[in-house]
Parts: C-alpha cells; sequence; structure tokens
C-alpha cells in the first residue's frame, strides 16, 4: 500500500471534513501518498483527482459540508460506469480507496470491489443514521442537535400562543432524528416510519394531553421519502381537533454548520480507522463504531440489512412525552 485515495459521496454530513483530515495525516504519518477525488462517484468517472497535504486540510476540521464536495451518479450505477472508475483508480496508481457515505455509496462501493475487485473500505457518514454497522454516522449528533435548537424555539412561540406545531426533520426512511430530537426537546408525540401512526390515533393522543391541562403541543415528524408530509398530517388533524396548528419543516438545515464534539471525534477516529484497514489488508469493508469499538462491516450488510431503532429508546420516549 503506497498509494491511496479518499472521496465523499451522496449527501454531506457534518464531520466530513474532520474524516478527510484524519485520514489525510494517518497516511502521511504511515509514508502513504494520498489523493483527493472531487465530487464523489461523478468526479471519480472524470479522473477529478487533487493531491492532499497537511497544508490541504490544514483549519478544516470545524467546518461543515465537504472540502472534496459530493454528488451523486446514476452513472455509477450501470456497469459500464464502474468499469470506467475501475479504470480510472488503476490509471491513478491507487492501492486503495476511502468513500465517506451512505447506503447508497456503499451500494455501490459493494459492486465495484465485487465486479473489478478493486479495495475499497468505507465510512459511515449521514445525517439519517441509518448505515447498518454503526451506532452512529458521521453527522447525525450535529443534525440532532440543530433540530433540538429548532425544537427549543418553536416551543417558546408553542406556548405563548397555545399552539400546535408540527416540526418535520429529516431521516428519509428511518426515525433516528425524530426519536433523538424528540426526546430531547420534550416532543409530546412523533411520526415515525417504523412506528405508523394514524392522524386519528395522533388526534386522540393529542387530545389526552389538551384534556389533562396542556395548552400546546410539538409533533416531531419524519420527513419519509419527501419532503413537505407534515403539511398533510395537520390539514387530517385539523378533522379531528379544533386547535390551531403550524408546520416547520427545517429541510436542508441540518445538514450544514459547525459538527459537534461528538462528530468532529467520531469522524477523526474512524477516518484513522479507515487508513489503518486498509494497511491491514481489509477491503470490502465500512469502519464503524459499535459500543465504543471499532467495528467492520462488509459492505453487503450494510445496505442490505436495515438498522432498527433502539426499542429502549422508544419506550423512554413513550414514557417521558406522556
Amino acid at each position: 500500500m503506497r498509494r491511496i485515495g479518499i472521496l465523499t459521496s451522496g449527501g454531506d454530513a457534518p464531520g466530513m471534513n474532520a474524516c478527510i483530515r484524519a485520514a489525510v495525516r494517518t497516511a502521511l504519518a504511515n509514508g502513504l501518498e494520498i489523493v483527493g477525488i472531487r465530487r464523489g462517484y461523478a468526479g471519480l468517472l472524470e479522473g477529478d483527482t487533487v493531491p492532499l497535504d497537511r497544508t490541504a486540510i490544514r483549519n478544516t476540521i470545524h467546518l461543515g459540508g465537504t472540502i472534496l464536495e459530493t454528488s451523486r451518479s446514476p452513472e455509477f450505477m450501470t456497469r459500464e460506469g464502474r468499469a470506467r472508475a475501475a479504470e480510472v483508480i488503476r490509471q491513478a496508481g491507487l492501492d486503495g480507496l476511502i468513500l465517506i457515505g451512505g447506503e447508497g455509496t456503499f451500494h455501490g462501493a459493494s459492486l465495484l470491489a465485487a465486479e473489478w475487485g478493486t479495495t475499497l473500505v468505507g465510512v459511515p457518514g449521514s445525517i439519517d443514521n441509518d448505515v447498518y454497522g454503526t451506532d452512529s454516522c458521521i453527522g447525525f449528533d450535529t443534525a440532532a442537535n440543530c433540530a433540538l435548537s429548532a425544537i427549543d424555539r418553536i416551543r417558546d412561540t408553542a406556548r405563548s400562543h397555545d399552539r400546535l406545531f408540527f416540526v418535520e426533520v429529516m431521516g428519509h426512511h428511518t426515525g433516528f432524528l425524530a426519536l433523538e430530537s424528540g426526546i430531547a426537546g420534550g416532543a409530546e408525540e412523533l411520526v415515525i416510519p417504523e412506528e405508523p401512526l394514524s392522524s386519528a390515533e395522533l388526534s386522540d393522543r393529542l387530545k389526552e394531553g389538551f384534556k389533562i391541562g396542556k395548552k400546546s403541543a410539538i409533533v416531531v415528524v419524519a420527513e419519509g421519502k419527501k419532503p413537505g408530509k407534515s403539511f398533510r398530517i395537520a390539514d387530517e388533524v385539523r378533522k379531528f381537533l379544533n386547535y390551531e396548528s403550524r408546520v416547520v419543516v427545517l429541510g436542508h438545515l441540518q445538514r450544514g454548520g459547525p459538527p459537534t464534539v461528538r462528530d468532529r471525534v467520531l469522524g477523526s477516529v474512524l477516518g484513522v480507522a479507515a487508513v489503518t484497514a486498509l494497511q491491514d489488508g481489509r477491503s470490502g469493508c465500512m469502519a464503524g463504531e459499535v459500543k465504543g469499538e471499532i467495528a467492520y462491516t462488509p459492505f453487503d450488510d450494510t445496505w442490505q440489512k436495515k438498522k432498527p431503532l433502539d426499542a429502549d429508546v422508544m419506550r423512554i420516549f413513550s414514557l417521558l412525552s406522556e
């Protein structure tokens, strides 16, 4: 192992730069040359590379987003696209490649490794926290804190106006962001994919709270496949409850901003682990953190297996929201 590459793919997540920085410093400390690939798989297909040294990653640990930029590449998900990617990697003289991203990134990586034998190690970067094989993804903690800050602010006006608020957070097809920000923000109810809840049932639950003296309430909604579902839910609830409501969709606000301590440390730890894995001869796997320890999960498992919500945390929300 003499020369390696690194890229970020899919949605950006705070802490990706901490991971890039750690990987670069670890590679250089071990006598490896490292290059960055701009714009994820799209940049890989075009051979868009840049040398990385200490100067390139200096003063980046506090930055959100990714200094290497990112994208989604439908072309890479074709066999012809992956053949071109493998050839670019060969021509660039890369002995291994580090991929920072989520499920889609690792799905593509598993195909590339299987078809062309390319040496690849992944690092989970996703605010959705939906990647199997790690307790937390880079960016999740920052996004959850962003959602919490919004909930705290909204509670002030909800209380002042005796109003019902629906706060919609990101999360794709999972409820990790909604659950943790909901617990921390003291939300009255959750609407998440893992626990289907009809508008009638939601209305009944809210009504019980108003009966015991609550004058305002916050419902945290996981956006699901498309943002904006909270407007439909609010309209449906209005048919059951004669209560004024408002909707706040946080959207991409949750992706940006300086990473938290947790995401900076996690990014740094996993960046070091990814380089170490390549040096140890590992490939076709993701370096994650499970119960405080580094764990390597095969790429196929990262996107084929569904990461479940913690049942104990769900129970705690139910208990505390009563």
